[in-house]
């Protein structure tokens, strides 16, 4: 199977140009995570699944979110860390929205970090979750060493 068989049309999801708000919980659920911390996590996943990690989407302004795009309901079968890992979801009590970009265009500030494919068009809350519990681990770790 060639892993990295783009998609015939794009997901429902993306928007055809620009980028557009969707409510988290209706056609994905999201695990966001800020900055340096986002990048690693996404490094990990992405090397571990030889670059077809499903999707993900790249913030380049304020915090530089990362929003990793899993199956609706599946967020909250996981513990994930907190204070690093903010699930977004319906059944997280308020209404979240994660902005979406198109594939092709103008995006800013949106973009792709990894996008869907045909074989993995979310990303797989089993294989994140361990990644993400081992970076926070490790960041915690060398900050503590360091001090701070």
């Amino acid at each position: 199977m060639d892993f990295s068989e783009p998609l015939d049309s794009p997901p429902s999801w993306v928007p055809a140009s620009g980028h557009a708000l969707r409510h988290a919980g209706v056609h994905f659920d999201a695990v966001r995570i800020a900055g340096l911390l986002a990048e690693d996590v996404a490094y990990r996943l992405m090397t571990y699944t030889d670059f077809q990690a499903g999707p993900i989407v790249r913030e380049l302004s304020g915090r530089r979110y990362l929003y990793f795009l899993l199956p609706p309901s599946t967020a909250g079968a996981y513990r994930w860390p907190p204070g690093e890992a903010r699930t977004l979801t319906r059944r997280s009590g308020r209404a979240a929205y994660v902005g979406v970009p198109a594939f092709e265009g103008l995006t800013w500030p949106l973009d792709w970090r990894s996008r869907p494919t045909r074989a993995m068009p979310f990303v797989e809350p089993g294989l994140l979750h361990p990644h993400v519990t081992e970076a926070c681990a490790e960041h915690a770790e060398a900050a503590a060493t360091q001090g701070g």
